[in-house]
């Protein structure tokens, strides 16, 4: 095992660990060509390109067209280099630099010989089989190996090669090759023979393995893992193995989280995530034909949400207790009430609903005072959390149960909405409008205004683009005729700060996992100078500005747009986002936590200049909606790899702007140009379901989606029209349609120039039961989960940026 010796014989020698590694990098991969150093200032083990092989000679071919001296050699330069250089099962390489003058084609020769032979010791009906089959290769091998052998002495010398070339006629060949080039180059150990091993590895022949039982192996991992994949694939002189992840080689892709390491070939991933689910492939470098599959499973221990935590009814009322639970497999629910299991205590009074989500009590009393536990289990593990139910006389309501907060009360569970003239703060069960922040007030202890006036217009107005909830602290918001953010205060329900952006900020991005803003500026209405700033520490009580990203290219003005996937229940940890260039067909990489640029995807060869995303956590799939061609032809999406940043393919044939519900489980695409919304399941182990079709004329501008209130892990979708007066319901499990009738018409699109979204939908977090989508000038409420409206707030004019603040 020649890169094993020349691993082991470069490690320095400190203080070891059982495996004879320091201690540091006992348990550190490194791959090929590399190996584990402790750093003397950290005393951390790191990866380092091997210092030196151990001196053998076996001769390997790189794909760069040199001459390695031995397996490790090639590796070794391959680290040295930054880039993969494979094995190449040629021996065309040889020659360069041996005084050669003409080139000789070695391998056509031994092409000829082989070909030659099997017509004429071969059987017809084998005729070529041993190009492809190596078993019918080494059968084939073995006769001639007998007929050069004219001693049976077990070794081949220059005589008997002599004998066959005169044979066979092959001294006629006008070529620089002869058969004595199989001594000159495949005579390992120079001893002027050829062995049956060496005449093998001269015709390509591997007696490589892989038993039947193994050609599919299943790993189940917990996400956070680590993951070793093992190759079945064996045999002598097994050439180096290679794996694959949708066609594309990992080997070659020095990706941080999957290593290949070693002469096993095993695979390493380092730290499991919901994204390396899938299928793996390996086979030995030259021989694709004997491949195994590696499928991995990644299990995701359940995370819990209960609604509401805490909560004081008088007797006589109903109440409710819902819980949310996600995790794979999908986790089952039980309930407690004080530590006792209540299923044994159900009744007409107290009831499970929505498959056992939600406790339901009507006609409350005072026994029924408690703390309910919600308990999720599944095979990975168990999450809990408890909503506790006081029930008490009013009159007798002591000022703890006073502070609780009440659903619908207090500073939460608002819907904000920003538009002509302020900012409204609206209650949506009752309608009520808790709060107008007019255009005139003033930030607080400043002297600026919300929305200043202007000289020239008799009232003030606000022109507002896009706002983002700041985890329950701050609203964010564009003014992009003022070039600046203005930051609202959730708790006092006032506007506190100003911060100036580039001209025209019109798109925010919260990145939770960063706490950071993100700001997309036109820099004019026509777009021409577009940028990227970021506000950092954006929760805090600071003095908040930008900062500009890097640019990519040394050029600002191209970006047209920007995508970070949303954090999800169970991956609440974001690390890359992506750039949008006009009219470039590549999406730009970012590191979200430097904010630097990575890499560059390119889409050219599906010809795809990208116009929207959508992400789902299960299989770390990017779905890519590309922009009509020249002659307004459209093409399907196509799916993009997370984990190796290449392009899968085209996702069927669907067409359209795609949206990911929270959970990833259901991929929603809308073409209006078909009047068309498509459904597509994923799996929970990243299996993309063939599309449901639902035809709809509506134009559909925005969906927002809503949890099922009848069935656990279900969501439903609500489609708010840009030229119609109706609202689309879907529900997601059984494609089962409703129309919600008589919303007005919405904002014209030329009276709309920040997005294509002239009417938004916006629900209300986890658990809401409430959405809203405005009217050119009203508001409408809906009831999810009654699927009606709920009421209408009259003069909102353009109230067309909306944010939900409460329970999420």
């Amino acid at each position: 095992n020649f890169l094993a010796l020349g691993f082991l014989a470069t490690q320095p020698l400190c203080l070891m660990g059982h495996n004879g590694f320091p201690k540091p990098c006992e348990h550190k991969y490194c791959g090929l060509g590399r190996h584990c150093v402790v750093d003397e200032g950290t005393g951390l083990g790191e990866c380092r390109c091997l210092d030196q092989c151990k001196p053998h000679y076996k001769p390997v071919c790189g794909s760069d067209g040199q001459l390695y001296p031995n397996h490790c050699e090639l590796h070794r330069a391959s680290c040295l280099r930054g880039h993969k250089i494979t094995i190449l099962h040629s021996e065309e390489c040889f020659y360069k630099g041996k005084g050669t003058t003409a080139f000789c084609d070695y391998r056509r020769l031994k092409n000829k010989v082989l070909d030659l032979h099997e017509k004429r010791y071969m059987g017809y009906s084998t005729r070529g089989s041993h190009r492809d089959d190596m078993g019918a290769r080494k059968q084939l091998v073995d006769v001639m190996f007998k007929r050069f052998d004219a001693d049976n002495g077990g070794r081949i010398d220059a005589s008997e090669i002599s004998q066959v070339i005169k044979q066979e006629g092959l001294s006629k060949e006008k070529s620089d090759c002869s058969l004595f080039d199989l001594l000159k180059y495949n005579d390992m150990n120079d001893d002027e023979h050829l062995t049956r091993e060496e005449f093998y590895t001269a015709f390509d022949v591997y007696l490589l393995t892989l038993p039947e039982d193994q050609k599919l192996s299943v790993t189940v991992a917990t996400v956070g893992q680590s993951v070793v994949l093992s190759c079945a694939i064996s045999g002598e002189h097994r050439p180096p193995i290679l794996w694959r992840r949708n066609q594309q080689y990992l080997n070659a892709l020095n990706l941080e989280d999957i290593n290949d390491f070693g002469d096993d070939g095993s695979l390493y991933i380092t730290k499991v995530t919901t994204s390396h689910m899938g299928n793996y492939t390996c086979h030995a470098d030259g021989y694709d034909r004997l491949y195994q599959i590696h499928t991995l499973r990644v299990n995701v221990p359940p995370v819990i949400r209960v609604y509401p935590e805490s909560q004081a009814r008088e007797p006589g009322v109903t109440a409710s207790l819902r819980c949310h639970a996600e995790g794979i497999p999908s986790p089952q629910l039980t309930w407690l009430k004080n530590g006792m299991d209540i299923s044994s205590k159900l009744s007409k009074q107290l009831t499970l609903q929505a498959n056992g989500s939600e406790v339901h009590i009507s006609n409350v009393h005072f026994e029924d005072t408690g703390a309910y536990t919600c308990i999720a289990k599944n095979s990975a593990g168990v999450d809990e959390d408890i909503s506790s139910l006081f029930v008490e006389d009013s009159a007798r309501k002591t000022l703890a149960n006073i502070l609780w907060r009440e659903e619908g009360l207090g500073i939460g569970n608002m819907f904000y909405v920003f538009y002509e003239d302020g900012i409204k703060v609206i209650q949506p069960v009752a309608c009520e409008i808790q709060r107008h922040i007019k255009p005139s007030e003033k930030l607080l202890a400043l002297e600026e205004e919300v929305c200043p006036g202007d000289a020239d217009e008799p009232v003030q107005r606000c022109v507002w683009s896009s706002a983002v909830n700041v985890r329950d602290k701050f609203i964010y918001a564009t003014q992009p005729t003022l070039d600046r953010v203005l930051i609202v205060d959730i708790h006092t329900q006032k506007a506190v700060q100003t911060v100036s952006t580039d001209p025209y900020p019109v798109k925010l991005h919260y990145d939770k996992s960063h706490d950071q803003v993100w700001v997309l500026s036109w820099g004019d209405m026509e777009r021409n100078f577009p940028t990227l700033q970021v506000i950092n520490q954006a929760s805090g009580r600071v003095a908040h500005h930008t900062l500009h990203t890097q640019p990519i290219g040394r050029r600002f003005d191209r970006v047209d747009d920007f995508f970070i996937p949303p954090p999800s229940l169970i991956i609440n940890h974001v690390r890359f986002g992506l750039i949008l260039h006009r009219n470039e067909p590549v999406l730009h990489k970012i590191d979200l936590e430097t904010t630097s640029y990575v890499k560059n995807i390119s889409l050219q060869e599906y010809n795809c200049i990208p116009k929207s995303m959508a992400y789902t956590h299960l299989g770390g799939y990017y779905f890519v909606n590309c922009k009509a061609d020249s002659t307004g032809a459209t093409q399907p999406q196509i799916i993009l790899d997370s984990v190796t940043d290449s392009v899968i393919g085209y996702n069927r044939d669907v067409t359209g702007t795609p949206y990911v519900s929270p959970d990833g489980h259901y991929l929603v695409t809308v073409d209006d140009s078909d009047g068309l919304m498509r459904i597509q399941t994923i799996s929970e182990r990243g299996e993309i379901s063939d599309p449901f079709d639902i035809h709809t004329n509506l134009h559909l501008s925005d969906v927002a989606f809503q949890r099922s209130f009848t069935e656990l892990h279900q969501y439903n979708i609500f489609g708010s029209s840009g030229r119609q007066t109706d609202v689309l319901f879907v529900e997601l499990s059984s494609g089962k349609v409703k129309m919600i009738k008589s919303l007005k018409e919405a904002t014209k699109s030329y009276e709309w120039p920040w997005n294509a979204k002239n009417r938004i939908m916006v629900s209300s977090g986890l658990f809401g039961q409430y959405l809203m989508t405005p009217s050119r000038e009203s508001l409408f409420i809906l009831d999810g989960r009654l699927n009606k409206l709920n009421c209408e707030i009259t003069d909102v004019l353009k109230g067309n940026v909306v944010v939900w603040v409460g329970e999420s």
